[in-house]
């Protein structure tokens, strides 16, 4: 298995993990992994739920017309 290690990590940080770690009964190791984890699929997860927004987003309608490219409307007003 991969080793991490972390240098400069700041005091606060270590402190909260070692909180964290204590209140769950686990090793500073066990919690770091855990959180390590849980931030990357909530990152991941972010991403995807944008994705999946936009395509919603590209498929909607004004008067059955398609919503104008934001890029060209700056680029009209800009031309004003």
């Amino acid at each position: 298995m991969p080793t991490l290690q972390v240098r400069d990590l700041p005091e606060d940080v270590y402190v909260q993990i070692s909180y964290l770690a204590e209140k769950e009964h686990r090793s500073l190791a066990q919690e770091s992994i855990v959180l390590l984890k849980e931030g990357i699929a909530a990152k991941l997860g972010n991403k995807e739920r944008r994705r999946k927004l936009l395509e919603k987003m590209s498929d909607l309608t004004v008067d059955g017309k398609a919503f104008p490219d934001p890029v060209d409307l700056i680029r009209e007003d800009r031309e004003r």
